[in-house]
């Protein structure tokens, strides 16, 4: 019945730090749309065929989670670079590892991980797939 995850939202409390970190940190494209009850300017990091889309704590679209709560997210997302690039360019941009690199299970294979907190506190697991 389900094919694949189209978009997930994230909710900030810190907007001008989220965007900096989603787009200069990890790489993905921000964007502007219309969007939500009623139909309001929105943003959105896109990556790939996924998105995220945002929403700033207190000013949430409709219709939302029962309780969008920023620092509530564990997501991990695989690389489309080997993880010694991404440690690389972290270290560059100054952004601490939390944890790893260490070997975990993703949905379809083996994966080597890294572990970051976005400004939200959000934990960010970054993977490359093991071959």
């Amino acid at each position: 019945m389900i094919d694949h995850l189209d978009h997930l939202v994230l909710t900030t409390g810190h907007e001008s730090a989220c965007i900096d970190f989603y787009t200069r940190v990890l790489g993905m494209r921000l964007e502007s749309f219309i969007g939500g009850t009623p139909p309001v300017e929105r943003k959105a990091f896109k990556f790939g065929n996924q998105k995220i889309n945002l929403h700033i704590k207190g000013k949430e679209f409709e219709p939302k989670a029962d309780l969008p709560t920023p620092g509530s997210l564990d997501l991990c997302f695989i690389a489309d670079r080997p993880l010694k690039e991404v440690i690389e360019h972290l270290q560059t941009v100054n952004w601490p590892i939390i944890e790893g690199p260490g070997m975990r299970t993703g949905a379809t294979s083996k994966i080597n991980s890294i572990y970051v907190r976005d400004p939200d506190q959000n934990l960010i697991e970054i993977s490359e797939i093991w071959r």
